[in-house]
């Protein structure tokens, strides 16, 4: 293992079972590419997962030394994957991704060359003008979109994607952040916290896919509620922050 580690790569799971089998070779040249690059660890965390997920990921990556496992013993939503996950990193870059494959492994590396110096965070954004949707159900996009863009106007932000899970932060980014959601939500909750603290937001204009493993695990009616109270939280909270100067969208 590296005494120091660049990259650290987080991947929570539920119920994943079914695209366990294709994830290293999917993987693994990112992970090449990672380590040649100053290091990298991969972290799993199963958020309780009933179908044999864990036990999967010990069996495909049991000679993977770079490779953590951790486990919730009953799932607490992916929030709580992703506090779990952001205490146990050690890098100094972590990213973020479904282990759906519904953004490519292999874009990890476009995705981080939006990470300049001038750059604390980056997301993938499908509805930047040089992203798509392929695939997705017509009720999700709207769904979608709708939150990313009421997120938005609220914020007073130029940053058009907000529910993108495939991102990249600095570790002081991690460090800043207090999550309280538990659920999907979270994901526009660290947004929102992170536009709000001053940190400096990248798009990465990519193309949003349909899963190719497995089903969305998500409650779309308390999810939408989520987001409402998320949404009041942040109006009430007080005026939002003046759009910087120096914005950087790619």
């Amino acid at each position: 293992m590296f005494d120091t580690i660049r990259y650290t790569l987080l991947i929570p799971c539920y119920n994943e079972a079914e695209g366990i089998p294709q994830l290293r070779e999917a993987l693994q040249p990112v992970i090449e590419q990672l380590m040649a690059d100053g290091g990298v660890e991969v972290i799993f965390v199963d958020d309780g997962s009933t179908d044999g997920t864990g036990a999967l990921l010990q069996v495909v990556f049991a000679d993977s030394p770079f490779v953590r496992i951790l486990a919730h013993p009953r799932n607490l939503g992916l929030g709580a994957a992703l506090r779990t996950g952001f205490h146990a990193a050690r890098g100094e870059i972590v990213i973020t991704t479904d282990s759906d494959g519904t953004y490519p492994f292999a874009e990890i590396p476009r995705l981080l060359q939006y990470l300049r110096e001038d750059v604390d965070l980056v997301t993938a954004s499908p509805y930047h003008p040089g992203g798509g949707i392929e695939g997705v159900p017509p009720w999700r996009q709207v769904f979608s979109f709708g939150a990313s863009f009421l997120y938005r106007l609220i914020l007073r932000s130029p940053v058009r994607t907000y529910t993108a899970l495939f991102r990249a932060y600095r570790r002081q980014v991690v460090e800043a952040m207090s999550v309280e959601s538990n659920g999907y939500v979270a994901v526009a909750e660290i947004m929102a916290r992170a536009i709000r603290a001053g940190f400096r937001v990248a798009e990465y204009p990519t193309t949003l896919r349909v899963r190719r493993f497995g089903r969305s695990k998500m409650k779309i009616l308390r999810t939408i509620l989520d987001h409402l109270r998320l949404m009041a939280r942040l109006i009430r909270s007080g005026r939002p922050a003046p759009i910087p100067s120096h914005f950087p969208s790619r």
